[in-house]
């Protein structure tokens, strides 16, 4: 195959990459864009297959490509949707894995390589390492392997900054070194670039999981595109850029979802609870004064109009809804709205949740589904969940367009959410969600919360929300058994 052609094959298939990914940004299409995407990524491993002179290496190519068509197979079919958000970064890893032997092969079966190469390879290495390492930790925190509250090291920031300073510097040096010391090099440079990989994504917890995921996607693309310049694949270059700069997007779209800048879940420390109040010192004991006999009668007058004056009764406690109030509250509600959350991926509720808006609308009631961007555990987790049980595309609503709606919406019903409904972030100074746009549920008539338990989010801040209140309703639970419930009411 000529050089020209394969310009030409490349660019067409970058361009039905991005087509892919433009048709992925709208619900109805994504499924179309998924597709296409995929086949343009098929295509190009012809294409390189065709181009490439593999010199008797053919048969261990398709072999590999053969395990890897099985292994992926096997794995799409027993992956659970609850499991896709692990499943995803798995993959981050593998992107980052493969582009880091690519260029480590470069660099050590390379001949007369230049500066541009060796400097391309080095970074290619370094990113596909913290790629690696940062995506298998975060695949193990979504699975439970790791805990998923953050871990912070004492001193955590300054050791990331240190590494990523030892990652920069042995990128610098690789190209400028002696071909003797090359292996040594790459070594490093993989294992700083692991070590950091590490060091960010440990202390990552679930409020910042979706940034995590598609900042991995992003440096897994870029990894890819430079290990491309390393190779001389155009095509790898371009459709890694692609993926680079759509990851980095999205990055930005969820920092700006949480109201976080990208170099605070890099570098900076989870924030902390916000402070209580000092209570007030207690009074300390005072002896008694013995009065005079001139002032007896002084004292008895005073205390007797102390008597006189009309005691303030404690405030009543505030009445909490309880479990009788659902049959009527359900009946009362003609608009509806659904906040889904992690809970519901959980606790696989999304059939139930179908089953009970079903219910709903075929009384007569509006219902539709208000979707926080960083709900569940990576971008469009909701909408993937409800997806999967056909719940059409029109009810699911995203954050900015469906927030001035819930003042005159009768009944709100969350089923596993917390951060993402907590008025604390509008609040509570110094915590990990405070300035955090969030869904004003609060804001509705009526609200009821269908959660495991009344413990914080993941963020780690208390839900006022979970405080006794006559227009809110707790169902705590499992949310398939609170979802039964509701039904029941119906």
């Amino acid at each position: 195959m000529s050089d020209t052609l394969y310009y030409v094959i490349s660019a067409v298939l970058s361009l039905g990459v991005l087509l892919g990914i433009r048709l992925m940004s709208n619900v109805k299409t994504a499924p179309l864009g998924n597709r296409i995407s995929a086949l343009c990524m098929l295509l190009a491993i012809i294409a390189t297959m065709v181009r490439t002179d593999f010199s008797g290496s053919l048969p261990y190519i398709i072999a590999a490509l053969l395990v890897g068509t099985l292994l992926s197979v096997y794995m799409a079919a027993r992956v659970k949707m609850i499991q896709m958000p692990q499943m995803v970064g798995l993959l981050n890893g593998l992107g980052g894995l493969a582009s880091s032997l690519a260029a480590i092969l470069t660099v050590l079966t390379g001949s007369m390589l230049g500066k541009f190469e060796l400097s391309t390879a080095g970074l290619a290495l370094g990113i596909g390492a913290l790629t690696l390492s940062g995506s298998l930790v975060a695949a193990g925190k979504l699975h439970g392997i790791f805990p998923q509250k953050p871990i912070v090291f004492p001193a955590h920031s300054a050791l990331t900054a240190f590494a990523a300073l030892v990652l920069v510097v042995l990128m610098v040096l690789l190209p400028i070194s002696q071909p003797v010391s090359h292996l040594t090099l790459c070594l490093l440079l993989a294992f700083v670039g692991l070590l950091f990989g590490w060091l960010f994504a440990i202390r990552v917890g679930g409020a910042d999981m979706p940034i995590t995921i598609s900042l991995l996607n992003s440096s897994s693309g870029v990894a890819a595109s430079i290990a491309g310049m390393a190779l001389g694949d155009i095509l790898l270059v371009s459709v890694g850029a692609i993926v680079g700069a759509s990851g980095l997007l999205l990055t930005l779209i969820m920092c700006r979802a949480m109201n976080r800048r990208l170099t605070q879940v890099i570098f900076s420390s989870p924030a902390k609870q916000a402070p209580a109040a000092e209570a007030a010192p207690a009074p300390q004991p005072v002896e008694p004064v013995v009065p005079a006999a001139q002032d007896v009668t002084e004292t008895e007058d005073a205390q007797a109009e102390i008597e006189e004056e009309p005691v303030t009764a404690e405030p009543a406690p505030v009445p909490a809804a309880q479990e009788a109030d659902l049959g009527t509250w359900l009946a009362d509600a003609q608009s509806v709205i659904v906040i889904p959350g992690y809970g519901m991926a959980l606790s696989q509720a999304q059939e139930l949740v179908k089953q009970f808006t079903d219910k709903l609308e075929s009384q007569g009631k509006t219902v539709r589904f208000a979707i926080h961007p960083v709900a569940g555990r990576m971008p469009g987790h909701m909408n993937v969940l409800l997806a999967e049980v056909d719940i059409p595309y029109e009810l699911l609503c995203e954050m900015d367009e469906i927030n001035p709606d819930f003042p005159n919406t009768d009944l709100v019903i969350v089923i596993g959410a917390n951060d993402v409904i907590n008025p604390a972030a509008n609040t509570a100074e110094g915590t990990p969600i405070y300035g955090m746009p969030i869904l004003d549920a609060d804001k509705a008539r009526r609200l009821i919360i269908c959660n495991f338990d009344t413990k914080p989010g993941y963020a780690g801040v208390d839900n006022p929300l979970y405080e006794p209140n006559p227009d809110i309703l707790l169902l705590l639970g499992d949310a398939k058994a609170s979802i039964e419930t509701l039904l029941s009411h119906l």
